[in-house]
């Protein structure tokens, strides 16, 4: 500043002149202070004039020349009253742009040049420090309302206390209520090198008396009293509790009745005010207080949320008494005009961070005794007064002086971020008056680094403070950190015009206003702008409505408007007003005022006045917000019915918000409070996606259950990916490569190249496993693991691959390039692998078929031990099961005979073992014998593999006991524990169609189980190839047969249906072959009974083949001729025609016809007998000539045999209805079961012609039984029991045999022996047909097994 300008400035001071406050009776004493000192603290009560007086001293003093007087004060509303109230004293007009006196707030700057008394808030001048850094512009400064410690003015005086010392012309003069001076005092005595004065100033107020009513009746003012039983009085002392409401109410009344002093100078000001802590203890109180209905009384609450008219009725005159109830905000920012007395809860909502769950928390508290006295003093303003506390002077005195600095309670990250920017150094050591918690300075950088103004090695190192790039342009954005981020992200993605609107709409107190008594009208009034997505939507949505209606309508109309809409207008001009200084912020930076634009909807642009934002543009809105409210995303708790925030942090959607009643799954909060809960504030719907990208820098990435996926030709890894405790993914499937390529590449190399898990077509991978396959088969038929060593692999694959190699696609891409240098690179040889010579197996001695006859059966081998196919395992196609005979499987092949042997010789009970101990050399013996006797044997030594013509324990048996003249019994081995391996696995799989290869094991084509090319790992069974599908599979071919008959008779006849016919009344098909062969099915050709014709069917079993051309004759031959019925029914009596009517069959031709059948049967039996069978036309004639002749007389006797039978029922019948008593229950089932099993429609023909004459004589054995037994029921039990255990030892042989094995002449003869047995037990002296006991019987069942074990072997 040139010497003329200071000359200039000096020659503008105006007239000083001095009103009649307490503050000037001092004015020396300050002024010779502030002359002979840097820094000077003035404290003075409320009133003393101390904040108008102050920049005229200076003024008188000669400051303000070379610089301004800097004038701060904390609100913007009072910075402009008093610059006007200064303006007035000094006779200057405040709005003259060249007037000495000027003001600065967030939006209008009223200073020129000519300025000589700046008042501006505390956050003027501490943005003017970025620009300033030394404040040249000043040579003065005044810092009042110091007291209050906010976190701005506590921040300019630490940094004031480094700025002194370069500015010794600077001077600094704080003001304080008489609240601790000392502290400021102290605080600058180092930074001048001298002691700091404290002016105190006295301020004009009034006595006020202190009342205490504790809301608990015990009188707390001696508490020794309670200690001391002596001292208890019950009218004195009482527990009882009162809530506050009540305690108010009692107050106020007390105060309602206080008289006024009769010189009091202002009687009229009798106006009560209660201090509550919060919105809803005021509507409690209110509540309670209109409940008394006090005469000539209003109620007048006073909050921040009320509308502005709603506020203005505190100032506004008014004729009744008051009560007004207000929160802390009339402590000390409001003068609530009229007030004599005051009522103190002594608790308030007081701003609190916390440390646990990071955000910003409004509890209530106790308030301090420094906030109390000011809580009084509001009592002594216009007069004496009196202050009812609602609690004890012991509380009192017992609370904390001063409330906590906001430094101490409030997050720092401003604060930090605005230190690093101006270089101010380490945020631990700067002088700040209090300095605040460490673990609030670390949450601060940890809140920088999440909006990624710091590094992680800065938030956790603390230090000097390093901002990144991000940090520095965030710093120069005058907005909280986290809104800034906002619009940073916003630049970057094409948003800012949308997000700076959201970003001036957070700024500031929402303009919606929610009058108590007008609460719906104005809810219904505002859901106009929710989004059910999205509260910022919504903001969006308001802005947009204000905007068009602000443009077409005028000033008065649109105020009208706002108030009939519930809108607070000056709030709606502050947004604006924020909007327009940060779009010239963001301009200033050089950032393009991109805007996402809106969807056009003309319909709602027409009814509600604005568009909305589409979904898809509104989802980069969202993205832009998403860096800066990191920790205040949240995961819906269904279990219970919250938000799963940071930390561990449990928060709920305010009931306000558009999103209360859908409850997404996942939100972003623009604001988490703790009230009474933790309330999320302004909220939107997200993706946990957006999240994962926003939060790169901060999520937790964990990686479990490493794998290698075939699929991917990679490793893979699930994914577990939180932000601060909130699961954004869980088991997502990602490539390890990316987070441990060491660990990808050996996954690679040992799933892949290994074990061969890995699909390419590299001709190294075909080569190695052929090789491979090799070296199992070897494996499976030694039946050893330590040919092929995966280690040993590994290494091979290990040594040549480059680390880099991590994956299918790694390698593809280095092996390209490899190969050409060499291409036997990666070549598996035998002898590498093994290290062995291969040729130490025999293979002559595990063969890879086994022949039987013209068949070749492929045989693989599997060394899987726990597996049902573990050994051996025989390959046949579905056509091949019926040419396959169940002879010499039991003999293995030579490699495992030995093994079987020795097995076998265990399995001997242990009085016979004892002969052949030590089994192994006996075993090993006794096979040298059988492969001397094989070689001997030409017929045998043509076999592949070489065995013997019967089955080999037999062989063995006999070997052993030539050789130790020990006789053994084959029987006494017991097959049932032989190892499993020991024993073949038979594989039946469908047949090839031609040109189809695979590897299910067609002739030559076995599916080498175990030796596939894919090495699987030694604990388990290998992989199979794809082939033909395998139809079943077991060690017992037999039982194997009969499981697939259906589906090998299916493809019989489909082989076969040339030979098939239908529909046949005579023989017309000329020679019907006995056998089919096409050289891969054979099946047996026979005729078959379709009802009332005959068909050709080819068959897969030649047994039943047999059974069905039996009945495929009878049809033919009852086609073929008619008998004379009239003829045989004239020679029948006429008592057998009655009860032939009578038979079960329903008729007597029924019955007839099935004489017929039987009659026939026996005739088709004989020539089968005698003559063979009958495929030819020729034949089939003869047949019928013979039915024909012998047909007529065999019905009679049978007819003559059916009729006593079927008359002697009834009786039968009658006699076990008779049985009644509970005793002769069990005679009279046996008795109805037997008569079911002989009388029934059909049975001559089951019975056959031979067996019918017998079957009088057991209905007469059963009327006999029936008549005797009642009388001896115990003798009749006993031989019911010997019948009833033939009978089970019948049925059992029977349950072993197929359908066709039951049909037998001599299994069925067994159950005709069972019925003479009851013959002779029952009834003997009806004779038997034959010599029959129980022993008989047995032996016959014997014989049975032993035939049927023959006719097996035979088939075989």
């Amino acid at each position: 500043m040139t010497p003329e300008q200071v000359e200039a400035r000096r020659a503008s001071v105006p007239e000083l002149t001095w009103p009649d406050l307490p503050v000037v009776d001092r004015k020396d004493d300050l002024a010779a202070a502030i002359r002979d000192h840097q820094v000077v603290v003035v404290a003075g009560e409320t009133g003393s004039g101390k904040t108008t007086q102050l920049p005229k001293i200076c003024l008188e003093l000669g400051r303000g020349v070379t610089g301004m007087i800097g004038h701060t004060q904390p609100r913007r509303i009072a910075a402009r009253s008093v610059a006007d109230r200064i303006a007035h004293e000094l006779g200057v007009e405040l709005e003259d742009p060249t007037g000495p006196v000027g003001y600065q707030v967030r939006f209008t700057d009223m200073t020129s040049p000519q300025t000589l008394v700046k008042v501006m808030t505390d956050g003027i001048l501490l943005n003017q420090m970025q620009f300033d850094r030394q404040l040249r512009a000043y040579d003065t400064l005044i810092i009042d309302e110091a007291h209050e410690r906010s976190l701005t003015i506590d921040f300019i005086l630490g940094y004031l206390h480094q700025l002194l010392p370069q500015r010794p012309d600077l001077k600094v003069i704080i003001t304080s209520a008489t609240i601790d001076p000392q502290r400021f005092a102290d605080h600058f005595a180092d930074a001048v090198g001298g002691p700091v004065p404290v002016v105190e100033v006295s301020g004009r107020t009034y006595p006020v008396e202190v009342r205490y009513r504790p809301l608990s009746t015990l009188d707390a003012s001696n508490p020794h009293a309670l200690e001391d039983p002596e001292g208890y009085d019950e009218s004195t002392y009482s527990e009882e509790e009162i809530d506050q409401v009540t305690g108010i109410a009692e107050a106020v009344q007390e105060l309602w009745t206080e008289d006024v002093p009769a010189d009091d100078p202002r009687p009229q000001d009798r106006d009560i005010l209660v201090f509550c802590s919060g919105e809803r203890e005021i509507r409690d109180a209110v509540d309670g207080l209109e409940g008394l209905k006090l005469p000539g009384t209003e109620i007048v609450p006073l909050y921040g949320r009320l509308s502005a008219a709603e506020q203005q009725r505190v100032f506004a005159p008014h004729t009744k008494r008051r009560v007004v109830l207000a929160t802390n905000v009339a402590e000390t920012s409001l003068t609530v005009p009229g007030i004599r007395y005051v009522v103190d809860t002594g608790t308030a909502r007081i701003s609190r961070y916390s440390q646990r769950l990071k955000v910003q928390r409004l509890p209530i508290e106790k308030i301090s005794q420094a906030s109390a006295n000011q809580r009084a003093g509001r009592s002594g303003r216009v007069s004496a007064g009196i202050c009812i506390r609602l609690y004890s002077q012991e509380d009192f005195e017992a609370r904390p002086q001063f409330t906590d600095p906001e430094i101490q309670r409030t997050s720092l990250a401003s604060v930090i971020l605005q230190m690093a920017h101006l270089g101010l150094g380490d945020v631990q050591r700067f002088a700040f008056v209090d300095p605040p918690d460490s673990r609030l300075v670390t949450d601060g950088l940890r809140l920088l680094h999440e909006l990624g103004a710091v590094t992680r090695q800065t938030a956790s190192s603390g230090g000097v403070v390093r901002l990144t790039e991000e940090g520095r342009q965030l710093a120069s954005i005058p907005a909280d950190p986290r809104l800034a981020r906002m619009l940073l992200e916003a630049h970057r993605r094409g948003a800012l015009a949308e997000v700076l609107v959201i970003v001036a709409g957070l700024s500031i107190q929402d303009p919606r206003e929610r009058p108590a008594e007008k609460r719906e009208r104005a809810d219904q009034l505002h859901a106009r702008f929710k989004d059910e997505n999205s509260d910022f939507v919504a903001l969006l949505n308001l802005w947009a409505y204000v905007r068009e209606r602000k443009g077409t309508l005028s000033g008065s109309a649109f105020r009208r408007l706002c108030h009939a809409e519930f809108l607070h207008y000056l709030r709606l001009r502050e947004w604006v007003d924020v909007h327009h200084q940060l779009r010239s912020v963001v301009k200033g930076l050089g950032w393009a005022d991109s805007s996402v634009g809106v969807e056009s909807d003309r319909a709602r642009q027409r009814d509600e006045g604005f568009a909305p934002v589409d979904p898809a543009k509104a989802e980069v809105v969202h993205r832009s917000l998403l860096p800066g409210l990191l920790s205040q995303v949240g995961l819906r708790d269904r279990e219970a019915r919250d938000y799963l925030g940071a930390r561990g942090a449990h928060f709920s959607i305010q009931p306000g918000s558009g999103l209360f009643r859908t409850r997404p799954d996942w939100i972003v909060s623009a604001e988490l409070v703790e009230t009474t809960r933790l309330w999320a504030r302004t909220n939107a719907t997200v993706d946990p996606a957006w999240v994962e990208e926003a939060a790169a820098h901060l999520v937790k990435r964990q990686y479990s259950e490493p794998r290698w996926s075939s699929k991917r030709g990679s490793a893979v890894a699930d994914e577990r990916v939180t932000l601060l405790g909130i699961p954004l993914v869980a088991g997502r499937q990602v490539g390890l490569a990316r987070v441990d390529p060491a660990l990808a590449r050996e996954l690679f190399i040992r799933h892949a190249l290994v074990e061969g898990d890995w699909h390419t077509g590299h001709a190294f991978w075909g080569h190695n496993k052929k090789v491979l396959a090799e070296i199992e088969q070897l494996e499976a038929r030694s039946r050893r693991r330590d040919l092929l060593d995966d280690e040993a692999l590994f290494g091979f694959y290990d040594e040549r691959l480059p680390a880099e190699v991590v994956s299918g696609a790694h390698f593809d891409s280095w092996w390209k390039t490899a190969r050409r240098e060499d291409p036997a690179l990666l070549d598996l040889s035998v002898e590498e692998v093994t290290g062995e010579d291969p040729t130490a197996v025999d293979l002559a001695d595990f063969p890879a078929t086994w022949q039987q006859g013209d068949l070749e059966l492929p045989l693989t081998y599997q060394f899987e031990p726990g597996t049902e196919a573990d050994g051996v395992t025989v390959h046949l196609t579905l056509s091949q099961l019926n040419r396959v005979r169940d002879e010499g499987f039991d003999w293995q092949v030579p490699g495992l005979r030995e093994e079987l042997a020795v097995a076998l010789l265990r399995s001997l009970p242990k009085a016979v073992r004892r002969s052949f101990v030590p089994a192994p050399d006996h075993a090993a013996a006794a096979l040298g014998d059988l492969r001397a006797e094989l070689e001997g044997d030409e017929r045998a030594a043509a076999t592949q593999p070489v065995r013997g013509s019967g089955s080999f324990p037999a062989a063995l048996a006999r070997a052993l006991t030539r050789r130790t003249g020990t006789p053994l019994d084959p029987a006494d081995f017991d097959a049932s524990t032989v190892p499993a391996h020991l024993r073949m696995t038979f594989r039946v799989v469908e047949d090839t169609a031609p040109g189809k290869t695979g590897t299910g094991g067609g002739p030559g084509k076995p599916g080498p189980k175990g030796s596939g090319p894919q090495r699987g790992g030694k604990g388990g069974p290998r992989r199979r190839g794809r082939g033909p599908k395998v139809l079943g599979e077991g060690t017992d071919l037999t039982a194997l047969q009969a499981q697939l008959a259906g589906s090998l008779q299916q493809a019989v006849s489909g082989a076969a249906a040339g030979l098939t016919a239908s529909g046949l009344t005579s023989w017309s098909i000329g020679e019907l072959p006995d056998h089919f062969d096409d050289g891969a099915v054979q099946g047996w050709p026979a005729l078959v009974d379709e009802g009332t014709t005959a068909g050709v069917q080819v068959f897969a079993d030649p047994r039943q083949a047999a059974h069905e051309h039996a009945l495929g004759l009878r049809r033919l031959v009852l086609a073929g001729f008619t008998p004379p019925w009239n003829r045989i029914l004239r020679s029948v009596d006429n008592q057998t025609k009655l009860a032939l009517g009578a038979a079960p069959h329903g008729s007597t031709q029924a019955v007839l016809d099935d004489a017929l059948a039987a009659a026939v049967d026996s005739v088709i039996a004989e020539r089968l007998a005698t003559a063979g069978t009958v495929r030819d036309e020729a034949a089939f004639a003869e047949l019928l000539a013979t039915a024909k002749q012998q047909a007529a007389p065999r019905i009679l006797e049978m007819v003559a045999a059916a009729g006593p039978v079927i008359a002697a029922v009834p009786a039968v019948q009658r006699a076990v209805e008779g049985m009644t008593a509970p005793r002769l229950a069990p005679l009279a089932a046996d008795l109805t079961a037997q008569l079911k099993g002989l009388v029934h429609p059909g049975f001559l023909t089951e019975a056959g012609y031979a067996q019918v004459r017998h079957l009088p004589r057991y209905l007469r054995a059963m009327e006999v039984r029936a008549t005797k037994a009642p009388t001896d029921l115990a003798r009749d039990a006993d031989r019911q029991a010997v019948v009833d255990t033939v009978e089970r030892e019948r049925r059992d042989l029977l349950a072993g045999l197929d359908a066709i094995e039951r049909l037998r002449p001599d299994v069925r003869a067994l159950r005709w022996m069972t019925e003479e047995l009851r013959v002779s037990l029952f009834a003997q002296q009806l004779g038997t047909a034959h010599a029959v006991s129980e022993k008989r019987i047995y032996a016959a069942m014997d014989a049975v097994e032993v035939a049927l074990e023959q006719s097996r072997g035979q088939r075989r």
